[in-house]
């Protein structure tokens, strides 16, 4: 026997909570909608069930007119309710390229983050034809098989788990829910228009499909379901692979991707993106990429994309953030605080050995201009371009070594905070220290 629209929806909010550890706070997301407004209604009962803390959040996007009106509600809701309401004003960057609905959403998300304390869970009204137009507007973009995907049920977020529990409920049932309760919220003017693609599917494309097809929604929402699952397993065996491609020196080996199917590739490479927290490149900037895994080794293949870029150097792919040249910097130093450069990481300190004469405001440190050369001990005169090459330091990371000069203008170190890299000149010695915030900057 089905269960009555109100039943169904406490009993995937008292699943929800019992996977929910003990001590955690539930945080809903309240948009002041007949969804988010009728999943607080309704956890609030729950949570009272099951012990655990509740607590909301309003973001205001101050997008249109009626904005003041959604605050007004999700403040009275909450009052009612006796729930603590969080309300976070956030200014929506229209010029970042993600259209309206992706930097609204950005933002939205960039809110969570600062208000919810690590640990904590957030629940997400998102029901099944939300799931259903999220697959359409995958496929509609040429999606891969994450983008068919859609949401996942719960996700983990910086330090958040995120849980949908009502992804596998329709609409429908959500409206009648509302009216048991004699709920009351608040309709967003903008929903009605069908100029977002999103809107467009719900009011013109969906209700056609059901019309022709009835349940289309359930079953889009069922290939979704398919599709993340695909997308799971994929990666869990990309994970298991990559470690034979990976060495100590990082990149993945060039050779051994070239004798792997290009597909097999494709997925090798952006399944690391993921496990190293990168954007994965879009699909022309990715072919372009691999196209270039046989070029010459003295050749200089960059490859970009948003927040990301490949490079090939010495038969290995490295997957980076984008790197930027170093912004222009020096520091005056005595050597023997610890000095923490622009790169972050570990601080350090240059002291002399016994019998080495040095004044306290002796140093200058900042980045290698080129041309050095250092006096070390046992070796004499080295170029620091030539120590660089055999350390195997890549060429765009030399940009960023630091090197310590006297006021004579001698260099007596040179150093690669990321990597730990360094060499010292005869008579003085390095010495490596944690990050502190006490780290003197002088």
């Amino acid at each position: 026997m089905a269960l009555l629209p109100l039943d169904a929806l406490t009993a995937r909010l008292d699943n929800a909570l019992a996977e929910t550890p003990p001590g955690r706070c539930v945080w809903v997301a309240l948009s002041g909608g007949l969804d988010s407004s009728l999943l607080l209604t309704l956890a609030t009962d729950a949570c009272q069930r099951s012990g655990h803390r509740l607590a909301a959040i309003h973001v205001n996007h101050g997008l249109q007119a009626a904005a003041g009106t959604f605050e007004q509600h999700c403040r009275q809701l909450c009052q009612c309710l006796q729930v603590p309401l969080t309300v976070a004003h956030v200014a929506v960057d229209t010029g970042s390229g993600k259209g309206l609905e992706g930097a609204a959403r950005q933002a939205r998300y960039a809110a969570f983050a600062r208000q919810l304390g690590r640990g904590d869970t957030l629940w997400l009204a998102q029901h099944q034809d939300d799931q259903a137009e999220t697959f359409l507007l995958g496929a509609l973009r040429g999606s891969g098989i994450r983008g068919l995907a859609g949401m996942p049920g719960v996700r983990h977020w910086q330090g958040l788990t995120l849980v949908r529990p009502w992804l596998d409920i329709p609409q429908d049932q959500l409206n009648e829910a509302a009216q048991q309760r004699s709920l009351d919220w608040v309709d967003d003017p903008t929903n009605a228009q069908c100029e977002a693609d999103r809107n467009f599917l719900r009011h013109r494309i969906l209700p056609a499909l059901e019309s022709r097809w009835q349940g289309a929604g359930q079953r889009l929402a069922r290939v979704a379901r398919q599709a993340a699952e695909a997308d799971t397993l994929l990666s869990e065996y990309a994970l298991a692979e990559l470690p034979d491609l990976c060495s100590h020196a990082g990149g993945l080996d060039v050779a051994g991707l070239m004798v792997r199917s290009r597909a097999r590739q494709r997925l090798l490479v952006r399944t690391q993106c993921q496990r190293l927290g990168l954007p994965t490149p879009p699909a022309k900037r990715l072919e372009s990429l691999l196209d270039q895994l046989d070029a010459a080794p003295d050749a200089q293949v960059r490859v970009a994309w948003p927040q990301g870029e490949g490079r090939l150097w010495r038969g290995r792919l490295y997957l980076l953030t984008t790197i930027s040249a170093p912004e222009q910097w020096t520091q005056v130093w005595s050597g023997r605080t610890p000095l923490v450069t622009p790169l972050g990481g570990r601080a350090f300190s240059v002291l002399p050995v016994a019998g080495t004469q040095c004044r306290h405001d002796a140093f200058q440190a900042g980045w290698r201009q080129g041309g050095e050369v250092l006096p070390l001990k046992g070796r004499g005169r080295r170029d620091l371009k030539r120590l660089l090459q055999e350390a195997g330091l890549p060429p765009w990371e030399r940009k960023r070594v630091v090197v310590v000069l006297t006021r004579a203008g001698q260099c007596i170190a040179a150093l690669h905070p990321p990597s730990g890299l360094s060499w010292v000149a005869g008579g003085w010695r390095l010495v490596w220290q944690a990050p502190s915030a006490l780290a003197d900057l002088e």
